[in-house]
């Protein structure tokens, strides 16, 4: 014998099988208690509204009609595989059915065909109403076939039921058709294959380690541009910000003192680059701190950045 799930375990229980879940109002106490018990629970029973409009069915399954007050189920399953909990407790769906089906859903063996209604289902069976029209035209979207297969297999797995535990309301209650468009024997198949794989509830990822930050760039002919202007102080402004990115680099080489990286390419910068020229083979000439191509490569090679012409 197996007793209901609580509310809040209920919800977590879905969401864990991978549905998206819409809690509406009160329906964790909007119930029918007050007339009769519910529980103990045995199995999963699914229906369709021969409603159209999310909305508005969502709004008939919560507050049920005059002759048959709501809730009328515990779980909306819209068009979009959104479920949407209206009630949780004994609920008006199932009505009275089959003795022996409900004989076979507790031993988990094929249920024989429904030909009496003696029994109180709305005790024994969580109940979910689809969205859909019933005529056997109205479509049923692969996103709702999903969410009805995750919202069996998630109850099932919580009671250690198999899918036979999951019924159609027509196998229940002789004369009643839904729900139509699908066969209850697809949808098993359905959930014996989720019960097999185990929960669809995304895991823990390990986070993924933060980007590199992207290498500067220093564009040698407006470095050349800003190395000639030889500006006097440091007031004057600065022509070429990846001035600042070589004066780092020469600062990391030992050839210039850290106050003198302001970005500014004057004298102090010229003759520290020309230290860094001789410490790559150059000499007289080739050796002024003017930057090149090859000695500046090497310089971003080894601190840092890279060089466009």
């Amino acid at each position: 014998m197996a007793s209901p799930a609580s509310a809040a375990s209920f919800a977590a229980l879905l969401r864990a099988e991978g549905v998206t879940v819409v809690e509406v109002g009160n329906w964790e106490t909007h119930n029918r208690n007050s007339k009769g018990p519910w529980g103990p629970v045995h199995g999963v029973m699914i229906h369709h509204t021969v409603t159209k409009g999310t909305a508005a069915t969502v709004k008939i399954c919560r507050d049920g009609h005059s002759n048959l007050p709501g809730p009328l189920c515990h779980g909306v399953v819209a068009k979009d595989g959104r479920v949407h909990l209206v009630g949780y407790g004994r609920a008006n769906h199932a009505g009275l059915g089959d003795p022996d089906v409900l004989r076979a859903v507790i031993d988990e063996r094929p249920a024989p065909v429904d030909n009496e209604a003696t029994v109180d289902g709305n005790r024994h069976f969580y109940g979910f109403e689809c969205e859909n029209l019933g005529d056997g035209k109205d479509p049923w979207p692969e996103a709702q076939l999903l969410a009805i297969e995750k919202v069996a297999a998630a109850i099932c797995r919580h009671h250690g039921w198999s899918e036979r535990s999951v019924i159609g309301h027509l196998e229940w209650q002789p004369g009643k058709v839904d729900p139509r468009g699908f066969t209850m024997d697809a949808m098993r198949a359905r959930v014996t294959a989720r019960l097999a794989r185990g929960t669809s509830a995304p895991k823990p990822s390990t986070p993924k380690p933060a980007p590199k930050p992207a290498r500067p760039v220093v564009d040698l002919s407006k470095l050349i541009a800003a190395a000639k202007s030889n500006p006097a102080t440091k007031g004057t402004p600065v022509t070429y910000a990846g001035v600042r990115t070589v004066e780092a680099a020469l600062v990391d080489a030992g050839l210039l003192a850290k106050k003198y990286g302001d970005g500014h390419y004057g004298t102090t910068t010229v003759t520290a680059y020309a230290a860094w020229q001789k410490r790559c083979g150059y000499n007289g000439k080739a050796a002024d701190g003017i930057p090149g191509r090859a000695s500046l490569e090497r310089l971003g090679a080894k601190y840092g950045f890279d060089v466009v012409a």
